[in-house]
């Protein structure tokens, strides 16, 4: 068993910071001394940072954003065009396209998709509001924006069945060959998907 080399609040410190994604406890480790030794400039505004949002931050009951109004920001904002409304997995890929800039809908954060082997069901996800948002009438187009994966695919094709009875004309995100990418580094998926959607020039 490996000796502690540092007080319980600083180890304590290194264990949450690697539940964290994307950072490992050697990360960590270099993280909480990189606070640390910045605890002016750094940890202080971070912790303080931390702190209104554990006490401000909250789901937008309408969309599944998160912001520190309900409504969010972007549902609240009218000069977003209501008549699209953009389907995406998590808050991140909200966020994600958001930064794109490429349309300005509204947006439905279904909290994950369906998945059998990890017991993620239907009730499990943002499904019912969804339903419920295009039944109030005032959208056109439900844009499936779903990662290219099994279970975000199977997640689409129940969302398309669960409104085949209402008039929305519901579309999914192109799959194939991103802009500057070259065919010879593109995996066979990519490219086979990229040929069944060709668009004519």
């Amino acid at each position: 068993m490996a000796e502690r080399i540092a007080g319980p609040e600083i180890e304590r410190l290194i264990q949450l910071l690697a539940r964290l994604p994307g950072l490992g406890p050697r990360s960590a480790r270099r993280a909480a001394l990189h606070l640390i030794r910045k605890r002016e400039e750094l940890l202080a505004p971070l912790a303080d940072a931390m702190h209104v949002a554990r006490e401000r931050v909250v789901v937008c009951s309408s969309c599944g954003n998160v912001d520190t109004r309900d409504p969010c920001t972007l549902c609240a904002d009218e000069r977003r065009d209501a008549t699209t409304l953009i389907v995406v997995e998590t808050v991140g890929d909200l966020w994600a396209l958001e930064r794109a800039g490429a349309v300005r809908g509204r947006y439905h954060v279904l909290g994950g998709v369906l998945s059998p082997l990890d017991g993620v069901g239907p009730r499990d996800l943002n499904l019912a509001r969804l339903v419920e948002r295009v039944r109030e009438g005032g959208v056109a187009e439900v844009i499936l924006a779903v990662n290219a994966t099994v279970d975000g695919q199977t997640t689409a094709h129940y969302i398309v069945d669960l409104l085949s009875d209402t008039p929305v004309r519901v579309t999914r995100l192109a799959h194939g060959v991103p802009v500057g990418g070259e065919l010879d580094y593109l995996d066979e998926g990519t490219l086979a998907a990229a040929l069944r959607q060709r668009t004519s020039l």
